[in-house]
């Protein structure tokens, strides 16, 4: 213990001598958890329609009002003709058309339907398709509504009204899902970044010499890297949590201390591999693209921007080894859902799993490459 204590006085020294790193540490995370939530937005809005009213009736006034109100909709022009709309989304003026043929209201109540064309640019398919979700449930609303009108009118009985409710987030704004995300992708970086970094630098500096030839052995050395920055990794989570509290008003769910106890284990994980990176590269700048290279994958195959459910199987499979996986999942499921010890415990067993092997591993490794 004697030993560890002195090696973890010189890496806290080393790590508040720079001041940069310190800065890394504190600030750069709270800024990012303040302006990345702002702008990682899955609702788009401010979508261009162009529309297209060849009847001119009350009916097809009250279907534009509905479709401007909605606040996902801004309109471009209201054209007269087909032609003139098409000329609207070839000039990128548009991205939707709705044309509203004539005899809409006439045909409406007569009949008891009528059809209206939407036509979608799909260059960009993300646009498209929910530029077209939102616009389909619009006139779906909109024709309930006309239904139980034209019914109350011709003294018909209306239809079943739908009465809905939105679980662990009631007001559906989308930032309440993405902080613990983000929240995790923030201590995922730091903790990943700082330790890839550690046993390189000694490399560079030449002082590694001097410890392979001193008698600290190979684990009181791992763990003299390791120990301080699990401590400002959960600096930063706590840094995170104050940030959402105030910033958001995201105060958790569930238990602080299921959280701490998850960061705990998850944070061996991550620091792990970037002390496994250390002791196989040479220069900061090899530990750096190494490193890039896992977060890219962690990131884009985490389900923080995209749904896992969604992946084909062989993703699937390959994200039960992504450790930030478990960390966005748990996160969303403590801070959003209340979830407790036991609903996280396989996703804790996981990560205890894969912190082993890869702070074993790092131990190995560096065994025999310093010998």
């Amino acid at each position: 213990m004697r030993t560890i204590r002195f090696l973890l006085v010189k890496e806290f020294k080393q790590i508040f001598r720079n001041k940069v790193i310190v800065a890394m540490i504190l600030m750069m995370p709270a800024v990012q958890l303040m302006i990345l939530p702002l702008a990682a937005d899955y609702e788009i809005k401010n979508i261009k329609i162009a529309i297209v009213d060849q009847d001119r009736s009350s009916f097809s006034r009250q279907l534009i009002n509905a479709v401007t109100a909605s606040g996902y909709f801004t309109l471009s022009d209201s054209n007269s003709t087909f032609e003139e709309a098409y000329e609207a989304v070839e000039s990128d003026k548009a991205d939707l058309i709705l044309e509203i043929p004539a005899g809409f209201e006439r045909d409406l109540v007569r009949d008891r339907r009528q059809e209206l064309l939407v036509a979608v640019n799909a260059i960009n398919g993300v646009k498209a398709n929910l530029g077209s979700a939102y616009l389909n449930q619009i006139i779906r609303n909109f024709n309930n509504d006309v239904r139980l009108e034209i019914a109350s009118s011709s003294g018909k009985p209306g239809s079943i009204g739908l009465t809905s409710s939105h679980w662990f987030n009631n007001s559906l704004n989308y930032r309440v899902f993405m902080v613990p995300g983000i929240l995790a992708l923030l201590v995922t970086m730091i903790g990943g970044f700082l330790s890839c970094l550690n046993i390189v630098k000694e490399k560079e500096v030449g002082t590694i010499e001097q410890i392979n030839v001193s008698p600290i052995r190979k684990h009181h050395f791992i763990l003299g890297k390791l120990i301080p920055f699990w401590v400002l990794g959960n600096v930063v989570f706590t840094i995170g949590l104050l940030i959402s509290w105030v910033v958001y008003g995201i105060t958790p769910a569930g238990s602080l201390a299921v959280l701490y106890g998850f960061i705990a284990v998850y944070l061996l994980c991550v620091l792990g591999l970037g002390l496994l990176i250390s002791t196989v590269c040479e220069t900061q700048q090899q530990a750096m693209f190494m490193m890039f290279f896992f977060m890219m994958v962690f990131i884009l195959m985490g389900g923080l921007f995209t749904s896992i459910d969604s992946m084909p199987e062989w993703a699937k499979a390959f994200t039960r080894l992504n450790p930030l996986s478990y960390l966005i999942s748990v996160m969303r499921m403590v801070i959003l859902k209340g979830s407790g010890f036991v609903d996280v415990a396989n996703h804790l067993l996981v990560v205890a799993l894969l912190a082993v092997t890869l702070n074993g591993w790092a131990i190995l490794n560096y065994k025999k490459t310093a010998s």
